[in-house]
């Protein structure tokens, strides 16, 4: 069993980077796996390398440590010798449709944005995809995904219509992150995803990214998501609740405490280290609801 924590470097961690991470390390653990750290900073109009090496040390200061650290952008060889694959088996094509395009059909996909209606998929890629300035589309295979993750959430969809198919590499050149994802994946040979339920509308389209580059299909749960109290997911961007904040106000034990007990792993919020609830872990006790996070300079983190 090999999992992966695998967070973008796109700010400061947040509570719910803390509580992802947490989960997919003690699943692991509780299960003598392998655990993977791989921070995704292809996005280089938002990432920089100071979040990554404060990404590294919020993980360690909370108790968490890692088989192995991947940093995503070494990885280009491997993104780029899978769009060639995929270009060679004539899935590739060049995208005119901007966001506005893609407004006007109406249609909303199951993560919230625009749907795609594969409109440009009869553009053919002329030469090399490296010298296409325009985004370049994977063309899915047209059926249906039946999956149920292991927490029971049904994933099932047919991607190509419900989502349509996914930009693999953007305008800017920067390899897109459903294609990255699947395979960094499977270089790792991750067995096991455990992720927040925000990405669950993902998975059907990777798991046919999958089958069209002929990698496996790993096992996938998604977790329940702190939120703000707005009632949107807390969000690196944005600076929800920002680590700095977090380590100003807790030790790690205490915040790994009150996101445990979010979890429903311990009854109160006391002092505890990621180790000493590896026992004790069992999936069944951790809720499938989302949950409201809140932050005060007298009370600390709260998780409602």
């Amino acid at each position: 069993m090999i999992s992966r924590f695998a967070p973008s470097t796109t700010g400061e961690a947040h509570p719910g980077t803390l509580l992802s991470a947490l989960l997919v390390w003690l699943d692991a653990r509780a299960r003598g796996g392998r655990v993977l750290l791989r921070l995704e900073d292809l996005d280089v109009t938002r990432t920089k390398p100071t979040f990554a090496t404060q990404l590294v040390d919020a993980c360690a200061w909370l108790g968490l440590d890692w088989d192995e650290v991947i940093v995503q952008s070494a990885r280009t060889p491997a993104h780029e010798a899978a769009l060639d694959q995929l270009a060679a088996a004539g899935r590739l094509y060049p995208c005119a449709c901007s966001r506005a395009d893609r407004a006007a059909s109406g249609r909303r996909a199951p993560d919230g944005g625009w749907a795609y209606d594969n409109t440009c998929r009869g553009r053919p890629l002329v030469g090399d995809w490296r010298g296409e300035a325009e985004p370049l589309r994977l063309r899915l295979d047209d059926d249906r995904v039946d999956l149920v993750d292991d927490g029971g959430l049904d994933l099932s969809q047919t991607p190509a219509r419900d989502m349509g198919d996914p930009i693999v590499r953007r305008r800017d050149g920067v390899i897109a992150y459903q294609l990255a994802v699947v395979v960094d994946d499977a270089a790792a040979q991750i067995t096991d995803i455990i992720r927040g339920k925000d990405i669950a509308p993902s998975t059907a389209t990777q798991v046919l990214i999958q089958r069209a580059l002929g990698l496996p299909t790993p096992r996938y749960r998604h977790h329940f998501l702190l939120l703000e109290s707005a009632g949107e997911k807390l969000a690196k961007l944005h600076g929800s609740i920002p680590f700095s904040a977090l380590r100003a106000h807790h030790t790690g034990p205490a915040l790994c405490g009150i996101l445990a007990h979010a979890a429903h792993l311990i009854d109160a919020p006391r002092d505890v280290t990621p180790a000493e609830l590896v026992p004790t872990f069992d999936w069944r006790r951790v809720p499938t609801s989302d949950r409201v996070a809140r932050f005060s300079a007298g009370a600390g983190l709260v998780v409602d």
